[in-house]
């Protein structure tokens, strides 16, 4: 007797960690009601990636990309490819809590018609995790891992811009623009998602310098001229942040590519308001309340 699915389709962005994306694929697909369709995006072209998942779940919808075009470069092309309305967002690495997440996710989408994109709580190796709770809140911010796209509205911003490295850029720039069109993001503890990873690898020199060179290159597609003295200060309390939590390595090289890095990528200027900016960066201070 088959299961029941709901008219969701959930999307894994992968590139090298093979067990981990099997692990996370046999999560997905034993929660009741299951997604309508998975679809997997393997970056660069990874040969043994791909026949694992060919012989693992034959009949699974793979997107590969022969080039290095990162997560967000993934999650483009697998938005585009749903062919349901919502879409579920997991990496390689990330996977429901609950059986029922995805009934509960649609549930939540219906319940909640402003809502452009519903992020669960995610939870990492060595934390506490807590039980599912029905509150919720308007955040500014969401985790591209544990989050549920509305699919129109996420196209309608464009998508991700292609970074292989995104750390510091990627949500918090889609974020930025859904803000600026009037969505909204729920972030609610009813949805919860874990997230397979102590994040030792962030401390990767080449992460740490990309990090630096990515709130440099927000500020710049995105902030009008009149605000560029607030990415200035938030690119300086990055760097100040590495500094404390002993991140040397990558720290120069992250200031020395800045410039580099915004010209490689200034055909992606979109500038925003002044209010859409304020109005966003208010929101991260102090998130809105959620009657369910």
């Amino acid at each position: 007797m088959s299961r029941s699915t709901v008219p969701i389709t959930a999307i894994v962005t992968a590139h090298a960690r093979v067990e981990q994306t099997l692990s996370t694929l046999e999560v997905i697909q034993s929660c009741d009601p299951s997604p309508a369709e998975v679809v997997v995006h393997v970056d660069g072209r990874n040969r043994d990636l791909i026949d694992a998942i060919e012989s693992r779940f034959p009949g699974l919808r793979l997107l590969v990309s022969d080039r290095l075009i990162g997560p967000g470069g993934g999650r483009n092309k697998l938005v585009e490819a749903a062919t349901n309305e919502f879409v579920a967002s997991f990496d390689d690495d990330s996977y429901p809590l609950d059986s029922d997440y995805f009934a509960k996710s649609l549930q939540l989408l219906e319940q909640f018609p402003k809502a452009a994109i519903v992020c669960a709580a995610l939870f990492h190796k060595g934390e506490t995790i807590a039980a599912a709770e029905q509150s919720g809140e308007w955040k500014a911010d969401f985790s591209g891992g544990a989050a549920v796209y509305r699919r129109k509205s996420f196209l309608e911003t464009g998508g991700y811009v292609l970074l292989p490295i995104a750390y510091g850029m990627e949500e918090a720039d889609l974020a930025l623009r859904l803000h600026a069109s009037g969505g909204k993001i729920l972030q609610t503890k009813w949805l919860r998602v874990f997230h397979d990873t102590d994040l030792k690898r962030h401390s990767d020199p080449e992460i740490t310098a990309g990090s630096i060179a990515n709130v440099a290159l927000l500020t710049y597609l995105r902030y009008p001229p009149s605000l560029w003295v607030i990415g200035a200060l938030q690119c300086a309390r990055r760097i100040v942040w590495l500094m404390k939590n002993r991140r040397w390595q990558g720290i120069g090289s992250g200031v020395f590519m800045i410039p580099g890095h915004l010209k490689a990528h200034r055909q992606y200027k979109q500038r925003l308001s002044n209010d859409n900016v304020k109005s966003y960066l208010s929101l991260r201070r102090a998130s809105l309340p959620v009657r369910f």
